[in-house]
């Protein structure tokens, strides 16, 4: 098996991906030792502070650019939403509970309206990549408490493994099969960034998100590594 710096040097972007959208960069952060659980006083704390400064999701740079990057693959941003965007609409109302790591990275994508996903390490089979997809790739999610396979259009930008498509549409839906769990410990965070938000301001989101995971789990430790498109 792979160690974590070999795995995290393998991922990558592809170049079609790259064609579409020159100024991406994902931010990749790898975290062992987690201490996973339900959504507690810790996670709470962090998803009131990220709903009391969410900004206006219609009035964000940022947002907008990632409005720009759904069309360009044919994809419907009002009706399938980048992730930080869906996040900064239900701010208001109030953000999900769900579990400690996913609060976690929840409130930290609020904060920086930047698109902000988390996966269990140990699920992965094989390298993490960006690509545009065939339309075979697997894709497992659940349906009425059943897990059903279904594809991404030809074309679609995922993130996969050699195992399936782990997420749709760059940053809209994650898979089942490797999302955060109450027994997750080992995990990798993607932060996803277009030209709108700027190096320093990846870097902060970037700081965040680890100072909380290593307050949030003492003792845990993180690697991390900029991919460009």
């Amino acid at each position: 098996m792979n160690t974590t710096e070999e795995w995290l040097a393998a991922a990558f972007i592809d170049p079609s991906v790259g064609a579409l959208r020159p100024d991406y960069r994902a931010l990749l952060i790898v975290a062992e030792g987690l201490h996973p659980g339900p959504s507690d006083a810790f996670s709470e704390k962090l998803l009131a502070e990220a709903e009391a400064k969410a900004c206006d999701p219609d009035q964000h740079p940022h947002i907008a650019a990632w409005h720009e990057a759904f069309r360009a693959f044919g994809a419907k941003p009002k009706r399938t939403r980048p992730s930080a965007d869906a996040l900064l609409r239900r701010a208001p109302e109030g953000l999900p509970r769900i579990d400690r790591l996913t609060d976690l990275y929840n409130a930290v994508s609020v904060a920086h309206a930047v698109p902000l996903g988390g996966e269990d390490l140990d699920r992965y089979t094989g390298p993490l990549r960006l690509t545009r997809a065939e339309g075979t790739e697997p894709f497992v999610l659940m349906s009425g408490g059943e897990p059903v396979t279904e594809n991404p259009r030809p074309g679609e930008v995922i993130w996969r493994d050699d195992e399936g498509v782990t997420c749709r549409r760059w940053n809209w839906r994650q898979c089942v099969r490797t999302r955060l769990t109450t027994r997750t410990t080992r995990a990798v965070f993607i932060l996803d960034a277009l030209g709108a938000m700027d190096d320093s301001a990846l870097e902060a989101a970037g700081h965040a998100l680890t100072d909380a995971l290593r307050a949030g789990s003492p003792g845990a430790v993180t690697l991390s590594r900029l991919l460009s498109a």
